[in-house]
């Protein structure tokens, strides 16, 4: 990263002056680079990667300001463009701390308002990513379609081609065929999603107000959501209480939980190997056993 290359970028993007500081480097994710700024109009947060992640910073700060405008608290978006061979995003500077009781009720409350709110077609307006993985969102109708031929189909096929396990493409092409059985007495409605809604992409302000961020946002089924937050260690359990107050799940959603964490047990062997196959083939298994 040419850093004075980048200082002018930023100040024509924002039309002002600016100067950076100081930088420092922030961990936590495999995606892109990331970087605290600190620059005479005060801290800011930047992610930096290749040229060719330009469109999933789009996608972000698109997905950003959708959730923003359903009430959720997330980072600002300040700017973003490419400079050389970078492409970067320049976000507002959060302090973070993770959900406490408190701050997972107000999360649950915050996101059930989202949910409860039905608008539009399945899908979004634009594509956009899961983790580095496209992910297609043309708006359709049927919920189920969607969930064939842009969430679980699309995995598969790109499993079929990076070492799945024997047998996991076949089962899950059979689970692609009964998928209407587990909407037989279940009829969602499109709402909006943060779509990649784990542990660590929510956390707390220091006053307590919780804070959603890297989304891949589309309007689906709510239980999507709430699928993911149990995938990878789950929220407080405040959180579901608080949710299930203000717009409690349906009684089928302990089947359909599996049904969707499919798609991310897909994309999660898809894009890192390890074992993440192999629990996509005994979940395909359980489900196929569901509808028999």
């Amino acid at each position: 990263m040419n850093w004075t290359e980048l200082e002018a970028a930023i100040g024509g993007a924002l039309g002002r002056g600016f100067s950076i500081t100081d930088r420092t480097p922030v961990g936590g994710g495999c995606i892109s680079e990331a970087w605290r700024l600190d620059s005479g109009a005060g801290p800011c947060f930047l992610k930096t990667g290749p040229a060719g992640a330009a469109d999933a910073f789009a996608a972000e700060a698109d997905g950003l300001a959708a959730l923003a405008a359903g009430g959720l608290r997330v980072p600002g978006v300040l700017a973003g463009g490419e400079t050389g061979d970078r492409a970067w995003l320049l976000l507002e500077y959060l302090e973070l701390r993770g959900l406490d009781r408190a701050a997972g009720a107000r999360l649950g409350e915050a996101l059930a308002a989202l949910h409860g709110e039905a608008a539009g077609s399945f899908g979004w307006h634009r594509d956009n990513y899961i983790g580095s993985t496209p992910q297609a969102n043309g708006e359709l109708g049927d919920w189920v379609a969607l969930l064939r031929e842009r969430r679980l189909g699309p995995q598969l096929a790109l499993a079929a081609g990076r070492g799945a396990p024997a047998g996991l493409v076949a089962a899950g092409e059979r689970l692609l065929e009964a998928l209407p059985a587990f909407f037989a007495d279940y009829d969602p409605h499109p709402v909006l999603l943060h779509g990649d809604l784990w542990g660590g992409n929510a956390a707390a302000l220091g006053d307590g107000t919780p804070v959603l961020f890297d989304p891949a946002i589309y309007r689906g089924d709510r239980e999507a959501d709430l699928a993911m937050t149990e995938l990878f260690g789950g929220f407080p359990p405040a959180f579901y209480e608080a949710y299930d107050a203000a717009l409690p799940r349906d009684p089928g959603y302990a089947t359909r939980r599996e049904l969707y964490n499919l798609y991310h047990l897909l994309n999660h062997h898809n894009l890192f190997g390890g074992g993440y196959g192999r629990q996509a083939l005994a979940s395909c298994k359980r489900l196929l056993a569901a509808v028999r």
